[in-house]
Order: structure tokens, then C-alpha cells, then sequence
């Protein structure tokens, strides 16, 4: 039995171990065959990932490169010279007037909306919080601005604001509010607000239905603790509610900033970016150079640089809410 072990057992080379198998170009070759074969044994998966993954990689990945690749020419549709330019895209962004008046506005129209479409989006999802009857009506009517085309919308509200016809007009001058027609869309210091007013319009159902869900996430027991404890409706509303839609509310305000920086369909109806460059937002300006000029070049630089501002406010947020929160 001690002799049959021994020849079973394989002698040790010289240098001491037993030898092991390498793994050899026949085993990398089966390695790439198994690979294959998996790939093939998967290819119905592949087949519908296929589209997506080719819609993304033209229209997203190579979009993106090609328009940095055009910030450093001077890219005009109409002359066939498309000379590297370097830098200077980036420079003439710096000093154009233009480009920081559209900052100005950009940045008025999201401090006006972002913070009043919140307000009204919080107040109508109290409201309609409580038990009161026909409440899945009205969240569905209050709701239907969301979900009805900015086109259409921008539309009924330039309706709305005519200066000769407009409904607006027609009530404040029967409510002797005013005493002669405003005209809104034409007005400087008018056409902002105006604009404004109709994006507030559009977007609370989106902050009442977020806010709404978040409300009804809250537990009622510590509203129960806090009546318990001799708090009123405005303290448990401060100290209990409030703290408990910070998550909602810090969602609200990134996308209602980054909303609110693209803004462009509204613009491009209601005002076509006057009077005089009043209205005209980032994106505005962006499509006018790219569309109207057809500096593609200088276009495809303005938008790196709205991108560069919306990361730099959404990492301020972020950062805010995380010293907040700890």
C-alpha cells in the first residue's frame, strides 16, 4: 500500500515545490474564447442596450468633445476658414458686456422664481395636505401647468399680457388698479417680472407634488409630541416641518436653479430677449451666437462657461446643506 502511494505521488523538482501549471498562451486564448462566448450567450441584452448606448455616445460623449474642440476655433457656418484661435473664445467671454448682462438676468430670473415657486409650491401642498374634500381634483388641476407645454403656455400668457387686449390688463383697468394699459412685454422694467410671474405659474405643481409626498412622509408622532409639549401651529410648522423638508427642499433648489439658468422657451416667445437685452438669459444669448451670428465657436465657449457656473452654485449648495445638516 506504501509503494502504490509513492507512485501516485509526484516527485518534487529540483528547487524544492511541486509544479504548477502556468498559464500559458493556450489558457489566455480560452480566457478570450470565454469572454466571446459570454458576450454571444448575452447578446440579446447587448441588442437592446445597443441603441441607448449609441444615442448617448453620439448625441452626449462625442457632442461634449466636439463642442470643446470648437472653443478653440473660430468656427463660423458661413466661411470655410476654421482657424485654431486658442484661447481667445475664453478671453472674449470675459470681456463681452453682452455675456455679463445675460448674467445679470439670468441670475435675477433665478433669484425671483426659484425661491417664489418654492413658496407657492409649499403653501398649496399645506393646503391640500389637509383633509379637505375634492383634494384629488384640485392637486390634479394644480398640478396640469407642469405637464402642459412650455410652447403653448408661453403662448396663453403673452395673450394674457397684450397691451391692447390682454385679460390682465382688462381687469386691472376695471378694478381702477391702473389708469391706462401697461405694456408688460414691452415695459423694461416689466418684461422680468413678467416672465417671472408665468414660470412660477408653470412650476409650482412640481414643488407641491415634492412637497407634498414629503409631508406625508413625516411621522405623526412627532406633531403629537410636539402638541404634547405646548407647541403651537407655527412652532410645530418652524421646528417640526420645516427641518423634515430640508431634503426636499435642498432637491427643489438644485433643480430649480439649474431650471431656471437653462431658461430659454419662455424668453424666445414672449420677448425674443428685449427691450433693450433686458430679458436675454445665458441660454438666450448662447442660441442667438450660435443661430443668429453663427459663431459656433464662441457659442460652444458661452457654454462651457454656463456649465462652469451651474457646477460651482450646485457644489455651494451642496456644501451649505452638509454644514447645515451636521
Amino acid at each position: 500500500m506504501a509503494a502504490l502511494t509513492a507512485a501516485r505521488t509526484p516527485a518534487p523538482e529540483q528547487g524544492g515545490g511541486t509544479r504548477r501549471p502556468g498559464p500559458g498562451p493556450g489558457r489566455r486564448r480560452r480566457g478570450v474564447r470565454g469572454t466571446l462566448w459570454r458576450a454571444w450567450r448575452e447578446r440579446s441584452a447587448y441588442a437592446f442596450l445597443a441603441p441607448g448606448l449609441i444615442l448617448f455616445s453620439v448625441f452626449t460623449v462625442f457632442a461634449l468633445g466636439f463642442a470643446f474642440y470648437l472653443t478653440f476655433r473660430e468656427w463660423n457656418i458661413l466661411e470655410p476658414e476654421k482657424p485654431f484661435v486658442g484661447l481667445q473664445n475664453y478671453r472674449d467671454m470675459v470681456q463681452d458686456e453682452d455675456f455679463r448682462r445675460s448674467i445679470i438676468n439670468t441670475a435675477y430670473f433665478t433669484g425671483a422664481s426659484v425661491p417664489l415657486g418654492m413658496a407657492v409650491g409649499l403653501g398649496v401642498a399645506l393646503l391640500l395636505n389637509q383633509p379637505i374634500r375634492g383634494r384629488g381634483l384640485l392637486r390634479t388641476l394644480y398640478f396640469l401647468p407642469n405637464i402642459t407645454p412650455f410652447v403653448v403656455a408661453a403662448i396663453v400668457w403673452k395673450w394674457l399680457y397684450n397691451g391692447d387686449f390682454g385679460p390682465i390688463n382688462f381687469y386691472l383697468l376695471k378694478t381702477h388698479l391702473i389708469r391706462e394699459p401697461l405694456v408688460w412685454l414691452s415695459d423694461k422694467n416689466l418684461a422680468m417680472p413678467a416672465v417671472v410671474l408665468m414660470s412660477v405659474w408653470a412650476s409650482t405643481g412640481f414643488s407641491m407634488v415634492v412637497y407634498l409626498a414629503a409631508l406625508q412622509a413625516i411621522p405623526h408622532q412627532l406633531y403629537e409630541s410636539a402638541r404634547i409639549d405646548g407647541a403651537g401651529p407655527w412652532a410645530r410648522f418652524r421646528y417640526v416641518t420645516l427641518p423634515m423638508l430640508a431634503p426636499s427642499t435642498l432637491f427643489l433648489m438644485v433643480m430649480g436653479i439649474i431650471g431656471s439658468f437653462q431658461v430659454f422657451t419662455q424668453i424666445y416667445i414672449m420677448t425674443g430677449g428685449g427691450p433693450v437685452n433686458r430679458t436675454t438669459t445665458m441660454v438666450y444669448y448662447i442660441y442667438e451666437a450660435a443661430f443668429k451670428f453663427y459663431e459656433m465657436g464662441y457659442a460652444s465657449t458661452l457654454a462651457y462657461g454656463l456649465f462652469v457656473l451651474l457646477l460651482v452654485f450646485t457644489a455651494i449648495q451642496l456644501r451649505l446643506y452638509r454644514k447645515a445638516d451636521l
